[in-house]
Parts: structure tokens; C-alpha cells; sequence
């Protein structure tokens, strides 16, 4: 088991530099549009892009948690939604909570951006249902930078508790 401790831990670390990178191009993105208006199609574009980037990498790592440390992944209908909430609560005697129960809000709400994208035509976002998702960026990523580093610390020390058993 501490083979799995250690590769989801590395894993963590690794898709957090990935997650950073994303973020870093939202932002920019998002910049470029307000100094280049007439830039608005492309620039919209590719923030809308990044923000589904960036939940979608989210997910992924709270998808291998359930899997592998909680052994139970939601189903049903609004599975994405319920595992968002899995992800904030700690399971006694197996892993703490990995992000603050007051981030379940803005990770629902790029949840159902990323649903938003996926499902219309890119000239249809609208920049001002946009901006509040990209000016939370920065913070929310501030935290959950630190939540997820802090989970695979704590994935990192019961690998090598279980090395040493």
C-alpha cells in the first residue's frame, strides 16, 4: 500500500505544477481582455478553456482519492457534485478532509462552468458570468495549492509509516 501512498502523492505534487501553469494562463487570458477588448472572442476562448482545465484537473485528483484511499467513488447523476463534498469531509481513521468545506462553493460553482462549456458554443459565454469564476481564481488556487501539498504530506507520511511497519 505504501507504493500507492507514494505514486498518488507524486502524482499530487505533479498535477499541482500542471494546475499552477493553468491558472497562470487564465490570468493571463483574462489581462489580455481587459487591455484588448477587440481581443474578446479569442481571449473569452481561452479563459473559458483554462477554467474547465483547471476543474477538470481538480477532479481527476479527487477522483483517484475516492478511488484508491477511499475505496468509494459517488455514482448516480450528480456524482460530481457529491464528490466535491466526499473530498471535504474526513474519513476517520483513513485521510483527513483535503480541502476546507468553505471551498465546496466556488469548486461547485467551476463545476458547473465546466458543464456550462462543455455544453454551448463558445459564443455564447458571456464575460460578466465569467469574471467572478476568474477573480476567484487566484485565491481559491491559493488554498487549494496549499490542501492539496498539505494531502500529499500527509500521503507521503503513511508511506513511509507502512515502509517502516
Amino acid at each position: 500500500m505504501n507504493n500507492l501512498y507514494s505514486r498518488l502523492s507524486d502524482r499530487i505534487r505533479g498535477e499541482a505544477s500542471d494546475l499552477d501553469r493553468i491558472v497562470e494562463r487564465a490570468l493571463s487570458a483574462w489581462r489580455k481582455l481587459q487591455k484588448e477588448p477587440e481581443q474578446m472572442d479569442a481571449c473569452l476562448d481561452s479563459v473559458a478553456l483554462n477554467l474547465h482545465a483547471f476543474y477538470s484537473g481538480i477532479e481527476r485528483l479527487f477522483e483517484l482519492v475516492a478511488r484508491d484511499i477511499d475505496q468509494s467513488v459517488p455514482d448516480g447523476e450528480m456524482w460530481h457534485r457529491d464528490l466535491i463534498k466526499q473530498m471535504a469531509e474526513e474519513i476517520a481513521g483513513v485521510r483527513p478532509a483535503i480541502v476546507n468545506p468553505e471551498r465546496v462553493s466556488s469548486l461547485d460553482s467551476l463545476r458547473r462552468f465546466r458543464h456550462l462549456v462543455r455544453n454551448i458554443y463558445s459564443f455564447n459565454l458571456i464575460p460578466e458570468r465569467v469574471e467572478p469564476l476568474i477573480c476567484d481564481l487566484p485565491e481559491l488556487w491559493s488554498f487549494l495549492q496549499k490542501e492539496l501539498v498539505a494531502f500529499a504530506d500527509f500521503l507521503g507520511q503513511l508511506a513511509l509509516e507502512t515502509h517502516s511497519s
